[in-house]
């Protein structure tokens, strides 16, 4: 780097070899800990910055972890990207972020991009690509983990950490019809995802546990987005068999529908009872306050990255497996 201090101007400085100070400044055994230390507090006194490129070249690594997300301004993604800053930080990776905006050919433009940086590995949320693309994935030579997709095929580089959905969607469902609900509607997110999926079999599992029938016209695509949620409202109020109660694929489409049915004149839960996805925070500043299904979105993100570790270490096939974790009913006012 050109100007900057290098480790021989440092080496001079302490009258020790050059190799001695890498070692030093990599905390490695072969060097005392007295001198190792001396090293280091001279290498911060003459503004030492190491050289990563160089480095890199080196050790065949970056210590950068790429992350794909479908949008930077869904809270529950950026709770997950925080928890992996956080936990990758800890590990001594830095971390680059790109945003796909939910499209699968975007997605892996982005995942190709981050490869193309030398990045080590691939960490993404709610993605479109792993059944779509698994082979390309596996071409790419790195370790990815899909954060909510559940990685199919069992390839050698591509896991996942993803939640229980068809539980939680069996929860929520089960909550509203103990309730006495038996007119319940479910806004699905904006494509037929594997989290969606699975939140719908959950829904449908508790309807026929419960002897509800299932009605089709109950069943009405958003967009994930509460504008979404807010256009989905108007469209179930004009049903036949008007819904007394709506679950949502996520908290921003349960917010959408409360502030529509505020509009309207309608009272939350007496005149329709709405349970969410995700617990983002926003879900208990609401009035009313949204009962949700919540995520545990700082162990996701943490568990993403350390298996991103373990598949960095192991290169292979050498015992991580994907991770499935349960979420949790938060009973609130809108039920």
């Amino acid at each position: 780097m050109l100007g900057g201090v290098s480790i021989k101007d440092i080496a001079r400085e302490a009258g020790v070899s050059h190799s001695t100070v890498s070692r030093a400044l990599r905390n490695s055994p072969l060097v005392n800990c007295e001198t190792a230390e001396r090293i280091q507090k001279l290498a911060r006194h003459m503004g030492y910055s190491p050289d990563t490129i160089a480095r890199s070249l080196v050790t065949g690594k970056t210590n950068t972890i790429g992350v794909v997300v479908t949008s930077i301004v869904d809270p529950f993604v950026a709770g997950i990207v925080q928890a992996i800053e956080s936990q990758a930080s800890q590990q001594g990776y830095t971390v680059i972020l790109a945003s796909s905006a939910a499209q699968p050919v975007r997605e892996m433009e982005a995942v190709r991009m981050l490869r193309e940086k030398r990045i080590d590995g691939i960490i993404v949320t709610s993605s479109r690509v792993g059944s779509l693309y698994a082979n390309v994935l596996d071409q790419l030579g790195i370790p990815i983990v899909l954060i909510n997709t559940h990685a199919e095929g069992g390839t050698q580089y591509t896991y996942s950490v993803t939640i229980d959905n068809e539980h939680g969607g069996y929860t929520a469902t089960k909550h509203l019809i103990a309730q006495g609900h038996e007119r319940i509607a479910y806004i699905a997110g904006s494509d037929r995802h594997s989290d969606d999926i699975g939140r719908m079999a959950g829904y449908r599992r508790a309807l026929a546990e419960a002897d509800v029938e299932f009605d089709n016209a109950l069943i009405l695509r958003g967009d994930g987005t509460a504008e979404g949620g807010r256009c989905i409202l108007e469209q179930l109020l004009t049903l036949p068999g008007r819904p007394s109660a709506v679950f949502c694929y996520n908290d921003l489409t349960a917010i959408g529908v409360m502030s529509r049915a505020r509009e309207l004149g309608l009272f939350v839960p007496n005149d329709i009872a709405v349970v969410g996805f995700d617990d983002i925070p926003f879900s208990s500043l609401m009035w009313p306050t949204l009962t949700t299904i919540a995520q545990p979105i700082e162990r996701m993100g943490s568990c993403a990255v350390d298996m991103m570790m373990q598949l960095l270490k192991q290169r292979g096939d050498g015992g991580v497996h994907n991770q499935v974790l349960q979420g949790y009913l938060v009973d609130r006012a809108s039920t």
